[in-house]
C-alpha cells in the first residue's frame, strides 16, 4: 500500500512559498566555475574580525562548550544593554528585557509566535524582507502590506500606513534601513510613524539590523521616541555591521513581559543561542566599533559606486541611505524584473534578485547586493552595461 507522504504536511505550510531569493539562486548554483559575479546574497565579504574569532577560539581553549540561561550570558546581556544605550537611546535592562537569540530572524520568529493570536493582523512595509509576511503567516496572523515608493526613496509613510491600516490590526513590523531598498526614515518621518502607533495602540516590532550602515543621516530607532519604548520591541544582530552571518546571534529588547514572552518560545524550541558565539559577540561588542566604522566606510564607497553607475546605464535607481542593497529599476530595458535577472545572468555572469521576490511592490525592480569587492562591482557594472546597451 502505497503512501502520499504530503498528507502529513500542515495546509498552511504546504501552501507557504519558497524564499523567492533561493529559488532563483538554484540557477546560479548550476553555474558554478562560470565566473558568475553574485549580487544576490545579503552576507558581508568581509571576513568576521581577528579579535572576534580569536576570542571564540579562547572559549573553545577554556572548554566554554555548555549551555547558557535561556535570556543569554549575563555578561552579554549587560553588554547589549549598553550598546543599545549608547548608539540607539534606549535604556534596558540586562536581568530581565534582553534576550540573547540565534540570529535576529529567530527573533522576528519568536516574537510573531509570542503575540500573535490567530487571526491578529500584522502591518509590514514593502519591499521588504522575505521571511516577515511568512513568518505571519505561519502563526495563522494575517499580513498587511503597505506600499513604499522609490519616488520617496522607499520611505514608509505615517500618511501609507494611514490607507493600509484596517480594523483589528495589532502589530507593525519596521525595518529600517530597509532590506531589499535601503530605504529609511528620518527623525520627522518617524515621529509620524509613533504618533499612528500610539493612535492605533499598535505593538511595533523594529528590526534594526542595517543600522549601523547608515550612510547618510543619522539612524534614529522608533524605541527611543517619547512613548515608544513601552510598546516596542527592538530587534538587532551582529550578522551585517560586525560581519558575522555564520555566527547566528541577535538579540531582542523590550518591556520585560513581552521579552519573557518571547523567552518562553525560546526556551522550548531553542533553549539558548550558541556559548561559542555568544563569546564572539561579547568581544564584538567591545572592541569591535572599530571595525564597524572600517566596513561602513567602504560599503559607502561602493554604494556611491553602484548607484552612479546604474544611473549612467539607463538604470534609475535611487541612493540607499543604508544597508548593502540597491534596488535600480530596470523597466527602461523592456524586460520585467525577473526577466532581467535571468538574462543577464545567462549572457553576462552576473546575479541579481527579482524584485517581487520581496513582495509584489518590487516589480520593475532588482536587488543588487554591493557587499563584494569594488573591483568586482566594477567588473559587474561592466557587465551590466553591456547587457543593457544590447538591450536599445
Amino acid at each position: 500500500m502505497s503512501t502520499d507522504p504530503n498528507k502529513w504536511v500542515a495546509g498552511h505550510v504546504a501552501t507557504l512559498p519558497k524564499s523567492g531569493i533561493r529559488d532563483f539562486f538554484d540557477l546560479v548554483a548550476k553555474m558554478k566555475g562560470q565566473d558568475v559575479i553574485s549580487l544576490g546574497v545579503g552576507e558581508p565579504d568581509f571576513v568576521t574580525p581577528w579579535r572576534v574569532r580569536e576570542a571564540a577560539i579562547y572559549a573553545l581553549e577554556q572548554g566554554k562548550t555548555y549551555y547558557t540561561a535561556n535570556l543569554g550570558l549575563l555578561e552579554l546581556r549587560r553588554a547589549i544593554s549598553k550598546y543599545v544605550a549608547e548608539h540607539f537611546g534606549v535604556e534596558y535592562r540586562p536581568d530581565d528585557q534582553v534576550l540573547v537569540t540565534v540570529g535576529v530572524s529567530e527573533a522576528v520568529d519568536l516574537a510573531f509566535r509570542a503575540f500573535c493570536n490567530p487571526g491578529d493582523k500584522v502591518m509590514f512595509h514593502q519591499p521588504c524582507y522575505v521571511s516577515y509576511h511568512p513568518s505571519v503567516t505561519l502563526v495563522h496572523g494575517t499580513g498587511i502590506a503597505v506600499p513604499t515608493y522609490a519616488k520617496d526613496n522607499f520611505a514608509l509613510t505615517a500618511e501609507a500606513l494611514r490607507a493600509a491600516w484596517q480594523p483589528g490590526a495589532k502589530i507593525l513590523m519596521l525595518n529600517l534601513p530597509c532590506n531589499p531598498t535601503g530605504g529609511t526614515c528620518t527623525r520627522e518621518q518617524l515621529e509620524k510613524i509613533a504618533e499612528f502607533c500610539r493612535e492605533k495602540d499598535l505593538l511595533v516590532l523594529s528590526d534594526e539590523i542595517y543600522s549601523e550602515l547608515t550612510f547618510d543621516g543619522v539612524h534614529t530607532s522608533i524605541a527611543s521616541l517619547p512613548g515608544m519604548a513601552e510598546r516596542t520591541v527592538f530587534l538587532h544582530g551582529f550578522s551585517k555591521a560586525f560581519a558575522m552571518t555564520g555566527w547566528r546571534i541577535g538579540y531582542a529588547c523590550g518591556p520585560a513581559v513581552l521579552v519573557d514572552a518571547m523567552m518562553k518560545v525560546h526556551q522550548y524550541s531553542m533553549m539558548c543561542a550558541s556559548i561559542i558565539s555568544q563569546e564572539a559577540a561579547l568581544e564584538a561588542l567591545t572592541h569591535g566599533w572599530d571595525d564597524v566604522c572600517r566596513m561602513r566606510e567602504q560599503y559607502h564607497r561602493r554604494r556611491d559606486l553602484v548607484v552612479r553607475r546604474f544611473n549612467e546605464i539607463g538604470l534609475k535607481c535611487h541612493s540607499p541611505r543604508g544597508s548593502f542593497y540597491a534596488f535600480p529599476n530596470v523597466t527602461a530595458t523592456g524586460l520585467d524584473e525577473k526577466q532581467f535577472a535571468v538574462e543577464l545572468l545567462e549572457k553576462e555572469k552576473v546575479a541579481v534578485v527579482p524584485g517581487q521576490a520581496f513582495g509584489e511592490n518590487g516589480a520593475g525592480h532588482v536587488r543588487a547586493c554591493f557587499a563584494t569587492s569594488y573591483e568586482q562591482l566594477i567588473d559587474a557594472c561592466d557587465r551590466m552595461e553591456r547587457f543593457v546597451g544590447a538591450k536599445r
